[in-house]
């Protein structure tokens, strides 16, 4: 069975007193066992599907209904950020679903692109923390309620990145100044990015001595300044603030 339910259907009783119906998807045999242990002995939750991959989860959101989705973020088919595609879906699709996402690392680009649309509802916790059975199931309560959780460490990482990024000598660039700075890191000459931006050589010499000087690179060689620009966009690449 691709998609192991439970053998019965939520109750019809006081909402006050509802469990919350939480359905689980993940790939890893021996986090998926303990998910379903933990949920299983949970007074006040009940764990209606548990499934293997993104296909099944979609499969059980649209058959239960859930109150909550606690879900892996890579899983197959895709082995990429199907937790994070599917918790995005349902914004549109189920916007009173909760989402718990499940991370092995702190990775700050899911945590971003998980909460980019609003946090409310949404939890972020590493894998390293559902060791902590009574957090696991707070933060399942939390967005159920329309509230959100966010792992203390991804928090750090996501302050640490942004604080590279303040200090990032690229930040002070204009976004011209950006597109023509990644045209000199592709090894183009000043003519070649005239003609791929659509600009005057002039104006491209003009935007280019702008970047040196930005970038604190003094009037030696010119082959020599373009090199260290260079150097700096790829080492500083990824930590734009964006």
């Amino acid at each position: 069975m691709s998609v192991s339910a439970q053998e019965h259907s939520r109750p019809a009783t006081d909402e006050s007193t509802d469990p919350i119906h939480v359905v689980v998807a993940e790939d890893s045999y021996v986090i998926r066992e303990f998910l379903t242990a933990t949920l299983s002995a949970a007074a006040d939750v009940e764990l209606v599907a548990v499934c293997t991959n993104g296909k099944e989860l979609q499969t059980a959101i649209d058959t239960w209904d859930p109150d909550v989705v606690l879900t892996d973020i890579r899983m197959p088919p895709s082995g990429a950020e199907e937790g994070v595609r599917i918790a995005a879906s349902l914004r549109d699709t189920h916007p009173n679903v909760g989402v718990v996402v499940l991370s092995q690392y702190a990775e700050p680009a899911y945590a971003i692109r998980l909460l980019e649309h609003g946090t409310g509802g949404r939890a972020y916790l590493l894998k390293e923390r559902i060791r902590n059975k009574e957090q696991l199931l707070d933060a399942i309560k939390a967005v159920a309620r329309g509230g959100s959780v966010i792992d203390p460490i991804i928090v750090d990482v996501l302050i640490e990145a942004r604080s590279r990024a303040a200090k990032s000598q690229l930040s002070q660039l204009t976004s011209r100044e950006r597109e023509l700075l990644a045209e000199i890191a592709a090894g183009k000459s000043n003519t070649a990015i005239a003609e791929s931006l659509v600009l005057t050589k002039r104006a491209v010499e003009k935007h280019v001595n702008s970047i040196f000087s930005k970038l604190n690179l003094p009037e030696t060689q010119d082959v020599s300044r373009r090199v260290k620009a260079t150097l700096i966009f790829l080492s500083e690449e990824g930590f734009d603030g964006s």
